[in-house]
């Protein structure tokens, strides 16, 4: 018999584990990956190594508008919030530029019902198709109309300021009133620039300026003057008005000075404008609305005169309310409220007469700029090179050059290598947001295909890189805000278009009262409750 000496095992606290644990079941061995070693270098010199790196991070403050379109991080941001919160930017205003279709006003939208629920007031001036009506109107806000047999405007009406300097008085008051002043005066001015097609000249504004304040004197308390009243002054030609014509007491002198300005007034108010902007205001302005829209979608797409004017006077009386809310909080006569205003379709003030840049650039410049963000919106910088003088063009595209924030939708290569020498694109910036601009494929189905650009934006700001992102909305933003509404199938009734939701394809009853007991006065036309017809003894929908 044979003994072998046998060699003690050692317990587990007795071996040694290796750098995975013991080897065995359970014996706790892993998968182990030792980090790889870590390298700092410039995106020019590790782009090869790390194709992917990000040009900026994706900020968190302002409202959600969507997601970064590389890392997929939710991106947030408005003017003001990044002018008050995050202090990205010093101004708080964003300039928008895309071609049609591809959501330019869908996001601004977005960003109107998200400062709406902080409490910031959306002031819409202008709503062309209409775009926000129907968001204003779920928001509780006031829709106000414009247009002939509509609603008008009295260009003349003080309306929100003259009653704030009135109820505040003392210095205050009188500085408010003065600016009432200049606001009209630029109204009037803005007016004329587009009747005429071309700028005032300096001794007719002057002329202006002396029949307002004399008007404004003689005027009862509570009545506000009308444009006839101001026609009836420079008939009259009072002394003050005189001493500013020079006329040393001769009426050919006086008449020559004022006759080209009585004239363009006629224009206004017997020309194309019509009566739109001689009567008294339709609707004011309520200070006190969470929100404000004010819709000139009525006025024809050919009736560019109106348009333009239209536009001017919404924006005169908006600002001016803005004005107003903010020196009757310096008085402590009411909280302070910070607006929002939209400015949609820039292009076509731009292009309804020469100089008047000028008269937009002198009634943004008039609002206080305290508690005002604004978003001006238009297709391409090539909307300021239409534009009658090299003043003029300059002066437009100061409106990008000053703009806190920069928001680019699908444009054309030419159009962004041109943008680029104003707010500095990168090479790969431009590759990126000229793709945007193809059209869809064609689909093979038959099916509707999304353009490839469609809510795809870059947000610059300064000279940081630009922020890509990818904006999905959501079903309550689809039915609040279609820009397409026109092009869509529907009944030819409000009750219908109100059905219209629950149509079912294909069939059609026969019957002239609904189902459901609702009049229903177009045989043949489909109906659109499925299933119920038929138990009701009525040929329902096939």
């Amino acid at each position: 018999m044979t003994s072998k000496s046998v060699t003690p095992k050692r317990g587990r606290d007795e071996a040694l584990a290796g750098a995975r644990g013991w080897p065995g079941p359970g014996g706790g061995q892993i998968g182990h990956l030792d980090p790889p070693t870590m390298w700092r270098a410039t995106t020019v010199q590790a782009c090869g190594l790390w194709p992917f790196a990000a040009g900026s991070g994706a900020p968190m403050t302002g409202v959600p508008l969507g997601q970064h379109l590389h890392t997929g991080a939710t991106v947030c941001g408005d003017p003001i919030s990044w002018f008050t919160r995050a202090r990205y930017i010093s101004n708080p205003s964003l300039f928008m530029l895309g071609m049609p279709g591809l959501g330019k006003s869908t996001l601004i939208n977005r960003m109107l019902i998200g400062l709406a629920a902080t409490g910031v007031v959306p002031l819409v001036l202008g709503d062309l198709k209409p775009d926000y009506a129907d968001t204003v109107r779920a928001l509780g806000g006031q829709v106000i109309s414009i247009g002939r047999g509509v609603g008008g405007i009295n260009i003349l009406d003080p309306g929100a300021m003259g009653a704030a300097a009135t109820r505040i008085g003392g210095k205050a008051g009188l500085a408010l009133a003065a600016e009432t002043h200049g606001r009209v005066l630029n109204m009037i001015a803005a007016l004329i620039s587009v009747v005429r097609g071309r700028s005032m000249e300096d001794t007719e504004q002057s002329v202006l300026s002396a029949a307002l304040h004399h008007l404004r004197d003689r005027t009862p308390s509570g009545r506000a003057p009308l444009l006839p009243d101001l026609l009836a002054v420079l008939r009259d030609g009072p002394d003050r008005v005189r001493a500013v014509t020079l006329d040393r007491g001769d009426d050919s002198r006086y008449h020559d000075a004022v006759d080209p300005l009585h004239r363009s007034l006629l224009g206004i108010l017997d020309g194309p404008l019509g009566n739109t902007f001689s009567s008294p205001t339709s609707t004011h302005i309520d200070p006190n609305a969470p929100a404000v829209c004010i819709d000139i979608s009525r006025i024809g797409e050919a009736d560019t005169q109106l348009t333009a004017a239209a536009m001017l006077a919404a924006w005169s009386d908006g600002l001016g309310t803005v004005a107003a809310a903010h020196a009757m909080a310096d008085a402590g006569l009411m909280p302070r409220r910070w607006f929002f205003t939209v400015l949609d379709e820039l292009w076509r003030p731009l292009r309804a007469a020469s100089g008047i840049v000028d008269r937009i650039d002198a009634l943004t410049r008039l609002n206080r700029s305290l508690g005002l963000g604004d978003a001006k919106i238009t297709h391409t910088l090539k909307d300021a090179e239409a534009l009658g003088s090299e003043s003029d063009r300059a002066k437009a595209r100061g409106f990008v050059e000053r703009a806190g924030m920069v928001i680019c939708a699908g444009l054309p290569r030419t159009e962004m290598e041109e943008l680029g020498r104003v707010i500095g694109f990168s090479k790969r910036e431009v590759d990126l947001v000229s793709s945007w601009s193809s059209p869809p494929g064609w689909a093979v189905s038959g099916e509707h295909e999304d353009p490839p650009g469609r809510g795809r934006f870059i947000i610059k700001v300064g000279g940081r890189p630009g922020i890509p992102i990818k904006v999905a909305i959501t079903d309550t933003e689809r039915e609040l805000h279609n820009t397409n509404s026109r092009w869509a199938a529907s009944v030819p009734s409000r009750e219908g278009a109100a059905l219209a939701p629950h149509r079912r394809a294909g069939g059609g009853c026969r019957e002239t009262t609904c189902c459901r007991g609702r009049s229903w006065p177009w045989p043949g036309y489909p109906c659109s409750y499925s299933g119920e017809c038929g138990s009701a003894g009525r040929s329902g929908p096939r």
